[in-house]
Order: C-alpha cells, then structure tokens, then sequence
C-alpha cells in the first residue's frame, strides 16, 4: 500500500469516531446545554459546532465542491448564538458526511492528496493554512482542529455532569 492510501485509510476511521463520540454526547445533552457557557470567556457547543460547521465549508465545500463562500466566521462566536439541540446535532452530523465524502473521493484519487487547491486563490488570511498548502495538509490541519473543538465540546458536556460512556 503507498503513502497515500495509508493516510488515507488511518483519516477515515479517526474521522467516523469523532463523529460517532460528538454525535453520542450531543444526544445526552438538554436543550438549554447547547448555549451554555462555562465562563463568559468560553464557547458554547452552539459556537463550536457552527465554528465546525463553517470550518468544513470554508475548507472542503468551498474549495473542492465550489459552493459559494457563506461562512460568517465572527457569527460563529457571537455570544447568545442559538442552536437547537437538534440543529447542533444535525450541522455536526453533516459537517463529519462532509469530511468522510471527502476523503472517500480522496481513496478513489489518492493521487489529489499532494495537490494544492488554494494556489491560485486569493491569500488566505482567516485559517491555519495558506495557499501553497496541500491537501494532505489540510487534512491532517482539519482533523487537528476538529479534535480541539470536539474536547471543548465532551468538557462542557462534563462540566454540566451529562456524559456517560458505554
């Protein structure tokens, strides 16, 4: 097996158990803890999963399926942001298809992993990644911050004595 395919096939399985363990602690939460705030510093799980949400579109829809850029970045850590209970489950269900799609068309075309999808975009300036990265990088960059904002979430479901593993 090359390279490619080796990353490839570690980033799914990696990816569907992020899904799976936000997915799980979101179900065991109340409505009213998808707004609440540890500290009047900190996000809710309504801001992290819309920043997960925006993440995912600003990094793979926008660029590799060409949807039109939407994202509303400072809106995605506004204090007060409503989400459902309902709604944060169904946008981090959707933003993880997404990344899982991805990476699926990825180990159909392994050789895409070394390419450079902002190269002849404008400099960008709101991520962690800039136009001479590859797409092996911004894979390893989204699952990176994916992992960051999925803890936050799993400590704010602790914090609110919620969570239970089976």
């Amino acid at each position: 097996m090359d390279i490619a395919m080796e990353f490839i096939d570690s980033m799914l399985p990696k990816f569907r158990s992020e899904m799976r363990g936000i997915l799980k602690v979101i179900e065991q939460l109340q409505e009213e803890d998808i707004t609440w705030l540890p500290n009047a510093d900190s996000n809710s799980i309504a801001n992290l999963v819309a920043h997960i949400r925006g993440c995912v579109h600003s990094r793979i829809e926008q660029i590799f399926y060409n949807i039109p850029d939407t994202r509303d970045r400072d809106k995605e850590f506004e204090r007060g942001l409503y989400m459902s209970k309902e709604e944060a489950y169904q946008k981090a269900k959707e933003a993880f298809e997404i990344i899982l799609r991805y990476l699926e068309h990825l180990k159909a075309n392994p050789h895409l992993l070394m390419s450079q999808p902002f190269l002849n975009l404008p400099p960008l300036t709101y991520s962690q990644v800039n136009n001479e990265t590859t797409v092996l990088n911004l894979m390893v960059a989204m699952l990176r911050e994916i992992h960051y904002h999925t803890g936050q979430i799993v400590y704010i479901a602790i914090r609110k004595g919620k969570l239970t593993w089976e």
